[in-house]
């Protein structure tokens, strides 16, 4: 760590706010990426290539407690430090099924972020595509500024020859566009939010709006398909050289009716046999899985095509596993890495007494305080980081921050409710959760 600068004092606010709420934080994850050593070149040179017009799948394996969303979300901003857009969808039975890739690409442009917008992207990006048409066209013809009329007229022309490879399947995407630039020239700003909102998938715009592009429906599963590729040139023609794209917790889909599930199935293969192809240069495609959707009767394996092309053989062996297979696995954690962790993010608090912290929470008091932890969850070291991280900022760091009477040894009490556990560290404990909040008062001999 002593390589890196520290974060400004509100980002470090923010990430151990996350931690403190049991979330994995949406930036700063440099300073908590612990064992991840092994996949940094490999992933580099994917997110470089795809940078370059190609495109690559990466799906990723763990059960809970390995950090899939951490490892997604820890490249996402290596990518976005490459000026690459990211955005990261949760696969949800409900909300968001994987059959239904209209959904999942709608929920895809509500949460692409740059590095410059974490909210608003897909507008801004509108935006700035329209301004560097309008500049070009100015730059052919001077006197167009004075004539709103006449500059619509050749920035419509550009665009359709930007816009040719997606128009030949979707014209409805150059034809939205089209006419929220003729929004903007004429300052119609309810019919530019419309369009801007139906080109991100989204229903229910209104029928008046559509009108004025001769829409005639909302987006289908076919659409979002090739709206994926206009996203990627719009990234690639404003400076944007890629996208990376997380699927996450694509293991819910075992869950789904039966049929549905042939579905989900169905379109991760489809668009994997269109990346394939390369028909998504720029994009860098993430799916992160438990092994039981991989390699479960209910998961990949009841597609044998979806199957064979994320197939990867795994040794006993993990110090010789392949980050550059299509499929790669992320181990457990054990007691030295909840350590290291421990120790970056007492580096990382945004202390009112550094000279508290660093007298007492010293490195034996974290790592008695991991073996605690993982001790009452059945000795499961691998489950036990969120709620290590969780207690570690809420129980020690905190209060040894704002006490002075504070003693780790003396008054450390890490409970945890059953309420706050997921049912997998719940099944660890063992305990059933229930409405009742049951405390597991994790005091003991170890108590540090």
């Amino acid at each position: 760590m002593a390589e890196l600068e520290l974060p400004s004092k509100a980002r470090r606010k923010d990430i151990l706010h996350a931690l403190r709420t049991g979330t994995v934080p949406d930036k700063g994850l440099e300073w908590l990426a612990v064992g991840l050593d092994r996949f940094e070149k490999t992933i580099g040179e994917e997110l470089s290539e795809c940078a370059a017009g190609r495109s690559r799948v990466k799906a990723v394996r763990g059960d809970y407690g390995t950090g899939k969303t951490f490892f997604s979300r820890y490249f996402a901003a290596r990518a976005l430090a490459l000026d690459m857009a990211v955005t990261e969808v949760q696969v949800s039975e409900v909300d968001t099924p994987l059959y239904r890739l209209e959904t999942v690409y709608r929920r895809a442009l509500e949460h692409l972020r740059t590095k410059e917008r974490d909210r608003g992207a897909f507008r801004q990006l509108v935006e700035r595509w329209f301004f560097d048409l309008e500049e070009e066209a100015l730059a052919a013809e001077p006197g167009l500024g004075a004539d709103p009329a006449r500059m619509h007229e050749r920035v419509a022309l550009l665009l359709e020859e930007r816009l040719r490879v997606v128009a030949e399947d979707q014209p409805a995407f150059s034809s939205a566009l089209r006419a929220a630039h003729r929004a903007r020239l004429e300052e119609d700003e309810a019919t530019f939010e419309g369009l801007v909102a139906w080109l991100m998938g989204q229903p229910h715009v209104a029928a008046t709006v559509k009108r004025k592009a001769n829409l005639k429906a909302d987006l289908d599963h076919t659409g979002a398909l090739a709206f994926l590729r206009g996203l990627l040139l719009l990234l690639k023609q404003t400076g944007r050289p890629g996208l990376v794209l997380v699927l996450d917790e694509v293991e819910t889909i075992q869950r789904v009716r039966g049929d549905s599930r042939e579905k989900s199935l169905n379109a991760l293969r489809q668009l994997l046999d269109a990346i394939g192809r390369g028909d998504y240069p720029g994009l860098y495609l993430v799916i992160t899985g438990t092994p039981a959707f991989y390699d479960g009767p209910q998961g990949v394996q009841r597609l044998p095509p979806l199957a064979a092309r994320l197939h990867t053989d795994f040794d006993e062996d993990s110090r010789f596993d392949n980050p550059r297979a299509v499929q790669v696995r992320l181990l457990p954690f054990n007691e030295e890495r909840l350590v290291e962790v421990g120790k970056r993010v007492r580096e990382l608090y945004p202390a009112d007494h550094p000279e508290r912290i660093r007298a007492k929470v010293t490195d034996d008091v974290l790592r008695a305080f991991a073996r605690n932890v993982a001790g009452k969850l059945g000795q499961r070291t691998g489950i036990a980081p969120r709620l290590f991280l969780k207690k570690l900022v809420d129980r020690l760091l905190d209060r040894v921050d704002q006490f002075e009477d504070f003693e780790p040894r003396e008054h450390l009490d890490p409970r945890i409710a059953a309420a706050e556990m997921t049912a997998e560290e719940a099944t660890a404990a063992g305990i059933a959760r229930s409405p009742d909040d049951i405390v597991l008062n994790l005091r003991g001999e170890d108590d540090g």
